[in-house]
């Protein structure tokens, strides 16, 4: 796999509720995708749909978890591409902050598929669900306490 897309953020929460936020189909549903039989353990293979634009069924396998550290899986496309890539999640706790490391490795090995599974494509893509969509999620969460 050549170089992988990482997205960098440090959050003022606890990694729990991070924790949560990547592991919790009811709580991914808010501001990730809708995932379906998604269950936080090793080898548990989940899909979900973009819910706009081009709607690819992602097909995804969990190869790691360490909690409150790390989840790690694959992301393929089986209807469209025979490419596979591993999106990893790491979590660091710095004081009463977040670090968030996104990392995605092998998106060039999607050149089979759709023009939409373009390197560019991912790039914007996480740093919208990682910079936008996540911490939104975990604002509007505040307000409801």
């Amino acid at each position: 796999m050549n170089d992988a897309i990482e997205v960098n953020l440090i959050l003022n929460s606890p990694i729990e509720t991070i924790w949560d936020a990547i592991t919790k189909p009811e709580i991914m549903e808010k501001w990730y995708f809708k995932v379906h039989g998604f269950e936080l353990k090793h080898r548990c293979e989940f899909y979900f749909y973009e819910p706009s634009g081009e709607n690819f069924k992602h097909v995804c396998k969990i190869l790691e978890v360490e909690p409150l550290r790390r989840l790690r899986h694959t992301w393929t496309y089986p209807e469209i591409s025979k490419g596979v890539s591993i999106v990893s999640w790491d979590l660091f706790k710095e004081g009463s902050y977040t670090c968030i490391r996104l990392r995605h490795q092998g998106v060039e090995n999607f050149q089979d598929g759709s023009d939409a599974l373009s390197v560019e494509s991912f790039e914007a893509g996480w740093e919208d669900i990682v910079k936008r969509s996540l911490p939104d999620y975990l604002k509007s969460t505040l307000y409801k306490r």
